[in-house]
């Protein structure tokens, strides 16, 4: 039973995902027509997420080191290796679109 709520929490995860990059969830109805994404918008999300979560990690390391009784050390170091990880993916896939460019550029027409 734990294992269909943990998989239901994915599932509406991922929704949330494609609204915010301006995804709809396919449907019957638009089945048939393929999803267009527009990859500027997508791109602008993704970064966007990523210093949101810089930022939510920020503020939450400095409300635990003021004291605050809300901030637990768990929660603080969660958000810490989430932005840790959002960052280094971003990194990632910049160091894939720079070496895809470079190679599409060394080609020989």
């Amino acid at each position: 039973m734990n294992n269909i709520s943990a998989m239901d929490g994915l599932l509406a995860q991922m929704r949330v995902a494609a609204a915010a990059a301006g995804l709809s969830t396919p449907s019957v109805a638009s089945a048939a027509e393929p999803a267009q994404a527009n990859f500027s918008s997508v791109l602008k999300s993704a970064l966007d997420g990523v210093a949101q979560s810089q930022s939510t990690s920020a503020a939450m390391q400095k409300a635990f080191v003021m004291g605050d009784e809300g901030a637990s050390l768990s929660d603080t170091m969660i958000a810490v290796q989430k932005a840790s990880i959002s960052l280094q993916t971003a990194v990632q896939v910049r160091s894939k679109v720079v070496q895809a460019y470079n190679d599409i550029m060394n080609m020989q027409v």
